[in-house]
């Protein structure tokens, strides 16, 4: 018994250093190693390269090249030609720098009589994608949140780590989800929103149109609208929210009562956005693997450890 307590005490004696060892090393070493690859992610999203790249000589600076140009290292301005698999009703190309759409040149097939409509963003005119913005602030908040935390900061518990990588893994799972969960709008929100203030010549009255990211992708929806007379004898019913509306969907606004006729959705892939997402998924499973090492150690104790 005496021999078993003494093994007993000597294990827990190299147990204990190694949990120490944890906190005060490898702890630190993760989180520096989260802070340069949350740093190249912010980079993506901000517009006047005013994150600070202190990381470039990682591998991940050769991997995830940023579209910038000049010494200053400004977002430079990316044209993306928009495209569907379906019909060629809608055709154009949008400039993106940054987070701004800064440019839209869209070219719509009227179904009815084949009349070609052609407009474009007002010079004077950038449409900001609130999708990018919030995922760029979430990260900049888990950055803030790393940054709190520097080398010479100690660890006294584990669960002081644990409280920081959950803190860290919500604001990257909110800055994530911003990208893949695209807002759902009523037809009445989507005719009221500046959007439709932003194109020369003006948007016909019975064209709706709206930008939003699904996961890598920048896609353009063009509902096409008729208008229901007083005397219908259509049932109306008001469609609620959705993220694509469908041919047949009713709405009111201006006291004027629409139905969509068409839907197009054409798209384009923005591969920042994309590494972006690479981004996400391996920062999270960074943190998720220091929490489980912390908590592993709680196997070895009878009482919580930390």
């Amino acid at each position: 018994m005496a021999a078993a307590a003494m093994a007993s005490a000597a294990e827990r004696a190299v147990l204990e250093e190694e949990f120490k060892w944890l906190l005060q090393e490898e702890v630190h070493a993760v989180l520096k190693q989260l802070q340069d690859i949350l740093k190249f992610q912010a980079s993506y999203f901000t517009e006047s390269g005013a994150v600070s790249r202190q990381s470039e000589g990682h591998e991940a600076s050769h991997r995830f090249a940023l579209p910038v140009s000049g010494s200053e290292g400004t977002i430079k301005q990316e044209n993306f030609v928009l495209s569907t698999s379906g019909t060629d009703q809608v055709k154009g190309v949008l400039t993106l720098q940054g987070d701004a759409l800064c440019q839209a040149d869209i070219n719509l097939k009227m179904p009815r009589n084949n009349q070609l409509l052609h407009f474009a963003f007002r010079e004077d005119k950038q449409w900001k994608l609130q999708q990018i913005q919030d995922a760029r602030n979430h990260v900049n908040q888990a950055i803030y949140l790393l940054m709190n935390r520097d080398v010479n900061y100690q660890f006294k518990t584990g669960s002081e780590v644990l409280k920081l990588m959950d803190a860290v893994m919500l604001q990257l799972t909110r800055a994530r989800n911003r990208l893949t969960t695209p807002a759902t709008l009523t037809l009445p929100e989507i005719a009221s929103s500046g959007l439709t203030k932003m194109f020369t010549p003006a948007l016909p009255p019975d064209v709706l149109v709206n930008f939003y990211i699904n996961l890598n992708k920048l896609c353009l929806t063009v509902y096409q609208l008729h208008v229901l007379q007083p005397s219908t004898t259509k049932n109306f019913k008001p469609a609620g929210g959705s993220v694509l509306h469908n041919p047949g969907a009713m709405f009111e606004f201006g006291n004027q009562r629409y139905e969509v006729s068409h839907v197009h959705k054409v798209e384009c892939v923005i591969p920042w956005l994309n590494d972006a997402l690479v981004f996400f998924t391996v920062s999270l499973q960074l943190c998720q693997q220091l929490k489980d090492k912390i908590s592993v150690f709680s196997s070895y104790w009878n009482y919580r450890p930390y």
